[in-house]
């Protein structure tokens, strides 16, 4: 299947929405929100309302003890603490993987000895233009200091693979941007080889 996104390949023209106004609703210091004037092939309009956002990186972390590391924060939009992957925007200009790097020292204090791809994914199409580059990495065998955002309150936790798979069957690991990098990091075998 080809993936349109991020190519300047159009998709099918039966599913195009051509834009014929834009206007910023809302600008803020993580995202803008943009209210999109369409019209749909058959000549229908309809309005989008569409989050533009820079983009981030997400980080599935592994010691060499084979335990895999996730950070706790509580997120103020569900009202509940998440355990999650590290993650983080990427700052203007930012090559992902410097930015899945900087994330992973800034939130958990360890250091990547081997930073792999495991693909990009778009988490919310219908309202939001964010990709979300997520890696595996290899990880050294202790942190060192953190150095998270001013705003950021994270803890550090360590799973087991059953640990994990468990939290995901229960649903007390229900993240998305998590879950997505746990199965690709499960489909893509040699990322589990060790380094």
């Amino acid at each position: 299947m080809q993936a349109y996104f991020g190519s300047a390949e159009q998709p099918p023209s039966p599913l195009f929405e051509k834009t014929v106004g834009a206007r910023t609703a809302f600008q803020g210091r993580a995202l803008r929100l943009d209210v999109v004037d369409i019209e749909l092939p058959d000549g229908r309009r309809s309005v989008r309302e569409l989050i533009r956002h820079r983009g981030a990186v997400a980080v599935l972390g592994r010691r060499p003890d084979g335990r895999f590391l996730f950070v706790r924060q509580y997120r103020k939009a569900i009202e509940a603490a998440f355990v999650e992957v590290v993650a983080g925007s990427l700052e203007p200009g930012e090559a992902p993987d410097v930015a899945a790097h900087r994330e992973l020292r800034e939130e958990s204090g360890y250091r990547a000895r081997r930073m792999l791809p495991l693909g990009t994914i778009v988490p919310c199409p219908g309202y939001s233009e964010e990709r979300l580059h997520l890696f595996y990495a290899d990880l050294d065998g202790a942190p060192g200091a953190t150095d998270p955002d001013s705003d950021e309150n994270v803890e550090t936790l360590l799973m087991s693979r059953e640990a994990v798979e468990q939290a995901i069957l229960e649903g007390s690991l229900c993240d998305a941007k998590t879950m997505c990098c746990w199965l690709l990091w499960t489909l893509r075998g040699p990322a589990d080889a060790p380094a």
